[in-house]
């Protein structure tokens, strides 16, 4: 079973503006990891799924668009749990930046 991270973004961007910014900012993502990854996303309404693949591990999360913020939840493998306080640091710190 993963770990799940799960944080709040809030934005003033309006729910289009948000899809916009993650449909153009989310491969970004594969930047912050050594060596890259691939990043592969979806819609479901307002609800992006995608999964992080890196160093022979996925990582499968949601970003649900709501009017005021944007929830995130990243479920990291077993694995990767160690290091769950870095991952969400990092988190908390870049993905506001997609937002702006």
């Amino acid at each position: 079973m993963g770990t799940p991270i799960a944080i709040d973004i809030p934005h003033s961007l309006g729910k289009e503006g948000v899809r916009q910014r993650l449909d153009g900012g989310i491969s970004r993502i594969t930047e912050k990891i050594p060596g890259g990854g691939v990043v592969q996303h979806r819609w479901d309404g307002d609800t992006m799924h995608f999964t992080v693949t890196a160093m022979g591990q996925s990582i499968a999360s949601t970003a649900t668009v709501f009017a005021d913020r944007v929830h995130a939840v990243v479920d990291l493998p077993a694995f990767l749990r160690l290091f769950a306080g870095k991952v969400k640091e990092m988190i908390e710190r870049e993905a506001p930046k997609l937002l702006k």
